[in-house]
């Protein structure tokens, strides 16, 4: 079957928002996410305020919108892994998205900082992790063995995975981002996997 191009005018859409984010994380790392106003945000990308909210609902969706777009690219990548496949190697596959993303090592751990070093993007973040649990655990279920408890497995592990992958990210943060990012998610699937 062949995909349906996705249209100009959505693909330009992205584009611009992708591009806005990319300006409001910039001041973020430079001024301190509190510290920055939509304003701003705004003239640094030359548009105005009005134009800004047609991509983004609020300040916190500018840091954080990013993070949704990576859980669908991150369910998608889990679809094209081999049926067979356990779960785990799969959802450490699909994590792998967020190494492709184009940026500096410097402006990774940048972003990163934001995210967790914010109180008030603590929420927001939460919330949107939580997302991925929902478009992961549908495809983590049917590869499990049948069983009347196989939906609440996946969701388990989907959340899990998930929370291993942030302990390695505030951890990498910590460690100003001097170390593979995948041995810290390693080693804490590793420490959750041994108890089971």
């Amino acid at each position: 079957m062949v995909q349906k191009p996705t249209p100009i005018r959505e693909q330009t859409r992205a584009v611009v928002r992708s591009l806005l984010a990319q300006t409001a994380l910039e001041l973020f790392a430079a001024k301190g996410y509190d510290d920055t106003t939509v304003e701003e945000v705004a003239a640094a990308a030359g548009v105005s305020r009005r134009t800004l909210f047609n991509y983004f609902r609020s300040k916190e969706d500018l840091a954080l919108g990013g993070i949704s777009e990576q859980g669908e690219l991150i369910a998608a990548r889990f679809a094209e892994r081999p049926a067979d496949e356990d779960p785990w190697a799969s959802l450490r596959a699909a994590f792998r998205v967020l190494e492709e993303i184009e940026t500096t090592a410097e402006r990774r751990l940048e972003v990163v900082t934001i995210l967790f070093g914010n109180e008030s993007l603590r929420p927001g973040h939460a919330e949107k992790q939580a997302r991925w649990q929902d478009l992961l655990a549908p495809l983590i279920e049917p590869r499990l063995p049948d069983s009347g408890r196989r939906a609440f497995e996946a969701r388990a592990i989907a959340a899990a995975a998930i929370t291993c992958l942030q302990a390695a990210l505030e951890e990498w943060v910590r460690r100003g981002g001097r170390v593979d990012l995948f041995e810290l998610y390693d080693t804490a699937v590793q420490a959750i996997r041994r108890l089971a």
